[in-house]
């Protein structure tokens, strides 16, 4: 964990250096000169600390049931679990129990910041070359339906690991809602709907097509009652036997019999199951402009939005606004920025050397961020210190993802975005959820001329994640918002347009995750495109990212970000998701 003190002020002072060494950063200068000169404009010093309660999440029953668990005295990780239990049946094309996830927590009593990495794991068995098929890689979808793509779940490890530490009710008592609308049915939503009628593949599939048919041969439709016995037991075992019944006895046999059928069998077995740890990390903490940003470190990407924000505070054409064709532009050539170190660099920090310190040196940053006026294209990565050569990476992201935050009535915040990986996962079944297809995050290109690329398959590795559950303190060290996103490797945009709509911009956080969203990495623009003005589109198409329909997962951003005594929260209106704050 990393502990915030109440400190007076930042940048020069030593304690606050060492503070964020001791977050796991190698600063090679003191903070950033925006930070000593503190402006408050998107979100004062509280009058008085925030409190809740206060949930945003995806879908609203999910989000009821965490406020339930907060009204009668929860934590914020206790409704976590109960949003996430939820999710898993009403939302499972997005995450679920046999999923993973990345969880950031704030203690409000002693300012302490906590990263949980439930990041699903490779079988024992993997090898570099496990989604190639005579001597060539699969196609991606073939390697997505295959046994293959499912690692050994983590997010239920990693809830029981949080409520352990951070918990208040028991945890028997969390799991209400799911257990109830799975044994007597829920309204599909929409959206859900949607998923289930695409015809596309992992909703196809014999575990899909037996789940989301109706006794008529027909499939689901929005408003109608869907019932998943299965689940409704799987919750109640789990409720009552708590998070060892996911990892030992007859269900991980159900999964592995899943993983372990046609077409192309998995290596998972149930000792790769048995054997999966939860991690509890240090996050990865930098000053930017009157705030510390904190997010978690790897294999999550989080180094990347940091050094997002690092050359951001750099590039003064950002602070121009909403409205400003230079603003967008330099998000844009930012982004593409960013997005040639994180491929290139970012992996399994426990497998592969990772330059965290390097890429968010203050030279470093300040080198990249000289090149932002004069890129009308790719570019290349740069050479941080403590960088190896590694190849240009191959990893795809696909849809499947959803984010969700939680305060409780102490102040303490939960911040959590949790995947199946791609929409319904591998498409596979067990227990009443979906499975992962989380090892097609890992690079499809092991090797190139000799050099190994970071984000490769191993045995016991976690694949690289974009996943950034995100939390914002002020200049004492009392947070003032969190933030999140799904999206696939689109995230980091995400979460970055949200993050200087609210911080530079002083929008509110509902329109600051309304902004239209810009995608820009490598080759790929990808963008909202109507939404943008005639004269940002013509700006941007000057600047070599003429806009085009977004082909990533869309956006899901949830966040809250505390101001003039009360909570500012936000939903993305591209989902189905509500704040509720009492």
């Amino acid at each position: 964990m990393t502990k915030f003190n109440r400190l007076k002020a930042f940048g020069r002072n030593t304690s606050v250096v060492a503070l964020l060494l001791a977050s796991g950063l190698a600063l090679g200068t003191t903070a950033p000169a925006a930070a000593l000169e503190a402006t408050t404009s998107a979100a004062e010093a509280p009058a008085q600390a925030p409190r809740g309660p206060l949930v945003t999440a995806a879908n609203p029953l999910a989000a009821e049931a965490g406020m339930r668990v907060l009204r009668e005295g929860g934590s914020a990780v206790d409704a976590i679990v109960a949003i996430q239990a939820v999710l898993s049946l009403v939302e499972p094309q997005s995450s679920g129990l046999g999923g993973g996830a990345f969880l950031m927590t704030y203690d409000a009593k002693t300012g302490e910041v906590a990263q949980y990495d439930g990041r699903e794991m490779a079988p024992s068995a993997a090898t570099p070359e496990m989604f190639y098929e005579n001597g060539r890689p699969l196609p991606f979808i073939d390697g997505v339906l295959s046994g293959r793509s499912t690692g050994a779940p983590g997010v239920v490890a990693m809830m029981g690991m949080a409520h352990e530490e951070q918990g208040k009710l028991a945890w028997n008592r969390l799991f209400v809602e799911a257990e109830t609308l799975a044994r007597d049915g829920f309204i599909v939503s929409p959206r859900l709907a949607g998923y289930i009628n695409s015809g596309r593949n992992q909703a196809v599939t014999e575990w899909a097509t037996r789940y989301f048919t109706k006794p008529d041969g027909t499939r689901y439709q929005a408003g109608e009652r869907l019932v998943n016995a299965e689940y409704a037991e799987t919750v109640r075992h789990l409720a009552n036997e708590g998070p060892s019944v996911f990892y030992q006895g007859e269900l991980p046999q159900k999964i592995v019999e899943a993983v372990q059928s046609n077409p192309r069998p998995g290596l998972l077995t149930v000792e790769d199951i048995a054997n999966y740890r939860p991690l509890r990390r240090d996050p990865i903490c930098r000053p930017y402009r009157a705030y510390v940003v904190c997010v978690p470190t790897l294999p999550s990407s989080g180094v990347a939005i940091l050094q997002f924000l690092a050359m951001a505070e750099k590039t003064p054409d950002i602070l121009k606004g909403k409205d400003s064709p230079e603003a967008w532009v330099a998000f844009g050539r930012l982004q593409r920025l960013m997005y040639a170190d994180r491929d290139r660099y970012v992996g399994d920090g426990d497998f592969v050397g990772v330059p965290v310190a390097g890429l968010l040196d203050d030279d470093y940053v300040a080198s990249r961020a000289a090149l932002v006026p004069q890129i009308n294209g790719p570019v290349g990565a740069g050479r941080p210190i403590g960088a190896a050569t590694n190849l240009s990476d191959a990893t795809l992201e696909p849809a499947g993802t959803t984010h969700f935050v939680a305060v409780d009535s102490e102040g303490n915040v939960a911040s959590m975005t949790s995947t199946v990986e791609s929409f319904f996962g591998s498409g596979r079944m067990a227990g009443g959820f979906f499975l992962n297809n989380q090892l097609t995050d890992f690079s499809y290109t092991p090797m190139e001329n000799g050099h190994p690329a970071p984000n490769a398959v191993a045995g016991g590795k976690r694949p690289r994640s974009s996943m950034i559950p995100t939390l914002i303190l002020d200049k004492d060290g009392k947070l003032v918002g969190a933030i999140g996103s799904p999206g696939g490797s689109s995230i980091l945009a995400y979460v970055g347009k949200t993050l200087i709509g609210v911080l530079d911009w002083n929008l509110s956080m509902q329109d600051a995750i309304a902004l239209p969203n810009l995608v820009v990495r490598g080759e790929m623009v990808g963008a909202d495109t109507e939404q943008f003005s005639p004269e940002i589109r013509d700006a941007l198409a000057a600047a070599g990212m003429e806009l085009k329909p977004n082909a990533t997962e869309t956006s899901g951003l949830h966040g809250a970000i505390w101001r003039d005594g009360r909570w500012d929260g936000g939903a993305d209106p591209r989902r189905e998701g509500v704040v509720l704050v009492d």
